[in-house]
């Protein structure tokens, strides 16, 4: 789950991070009276979408009067904002963050995220504030520094010390960099936050560190502990195939490809998607229906692919372990009958009840291609297909 900037930027002040004054709006009525209610001289105004890169894409402007914050507001509020995450529909802006200025002296990067590699929580710091961090990963990899945290011992003095000296904090503010980094390491942990980002981290004329802009992402699996972080969710920046997938707990995510998958369990869903791939053609999605599907999820899961346009072609992969491959047959049936489907749908089914699904889809009269193994399945849905 993500949540937008001036969200992330309540939570982080909560675990005492500065951050600047702001305050989110709905209208352009509402993002003066926050101009004025803030004061100052000075004014940004910036979009709320869950995406990176929006002042590239024209979402982020100063303004030095009030007049100036109205216009902003207006052009910004209601635009289909398009940046690097977005894709080339881009994203509609429907809420504005009103920020007092900030007298920035030097931008730094910090996050925290999950390694698996070595079960620990990676800190990461770079220099290079304010820049796509893939982009300094790639380019100039030395500027990132990471320390790997034990979560039974928590991110010590020496570890944020060796952070801060390295992305080259003053010495001056050294204790405030520290004191953020473990803050912002003590909130990713009580969130349950899968990535806690502050980007840029600032350093101010004063000296003071501020954080100017936030990121964070949730595991999904540990909001029932959040209630007050979920009700920071916005329907409206989710995808709504993947919001209406939710709804019948099917994990669903939208792709670019032709070719639509429904597959029981995630790891055979990657390894369906790659076998796609292989064969020469691309997924439309990624679709896990579990292992307790039913006949109305399998309907469900059809109705959601095929609102796809792109999709010309369906490959089930089934493996009946605890799903038995006779109850996703039926479901196969009874959602190919319902949706009319008109596009080209081959199943590959392994496991228990193999014979009796396999002899329910021969029965049903409907011109489903059956296919054994994974290659056999991927090389009949890509030749139909074509």
């Amino acid at each position: 789950m993500k949540i937008h900037e001036y969200q992330a930027k309540e939570i982080l002040r909560k675990f005492g991070v500065v951050t600047p004054k702001g305050i989110p709006c709905f209208s352009v009525e509402e993002a003066v009276k926050a101009a004025e209610q803030l004061g100052g001289n000075i004014w940004v105004v910036k979009a709320q979408i869950h995406a990176g890169g929006r002042g590239k894409g024209g979402g982020v402007k100063i303004a030095k009067t009030l007049h100036e914050v109205q216009a902003q507001a207006a052009s910004i509020l209601g635009m289909q904002l398009v940046t690097h995450q977005t894709g080339p529909e881009g994203q509609l802006v429907r809420r504005l963050l009103i920020e007092e200025g900030a007298d920035i002296k030097k931008e730094y990067y910090v996050a925290a995220l999950t390694d698996r590699a070595t079960q620990k929580v990676a800190m990461m710091a770079s220099s290079e504030g304010g820049m796509d961090i893939e982009e300094v990963a790639h380019n100039t990899p030395e500027k990132i520094i990471k320390v790997f945290v034990d979560p039974l011992v928590g991110l010590t003095d020496a570890q944020a010390t060796e952070l801060a000296q390295g992305i080259g904090v003053p010495a001056g503010s050294m204790a405030q960099a520290v004191d953020t980094l473990q803050k912002l390491y003590t909130c990713y942990m009580e969130t349950d936050a899968s990535l806690a980002e502050i980007n840029p981290l600032i350093l101010e004329g004063n000296g003071n560190i501020k954080a100017l802009d936030a990121k964070f992402n949730f595991d999904s699996n540990a909001l029932f502990r959040h209630p007050d972080i979920v009700a920071y969710r916005d329907l409206d920046e989710e995808d709504p195939d993947e919001l209406e997938a939710s709804k019948f707990d099917l994990a669903y995510i939208s792709l670019d490809g032709n070719i639509g998958c429904l597959v029981n369990g995630a790891g055979l869903a990657m390894a369906t998607m790659d076998t796609i791939k292989l064969f020469g053609a691309e997924p439309a999605n990624f679709l896990d229906v579990g292992g307790g599907a039913t006949a109305e999820k399998v309907t469900e899961a059809f109705k959601i692919m095929l609102k796809n346009p792109k999709v010309k072609g369906i490959l089930v992969n089934i493996f009946g372990g605890i799903m038995r491959c006779d109850t996703i047959a039926n479901g196969v049936v009874t959602a190919a009958r319902e949706v009319q489907l008109s596009v080209p749908l081959v199943v590959r089914m392994k496991g228990t009840n193999e014979d009796i699904g396999k002899k329910i889809l021969a029965e049903s009269g409907l011109p489903i291609i059956s296919a054994d193994t994974m290659a056999d399945a991927a090389t009949k849905i890509v030749a139909a297909v074509k």
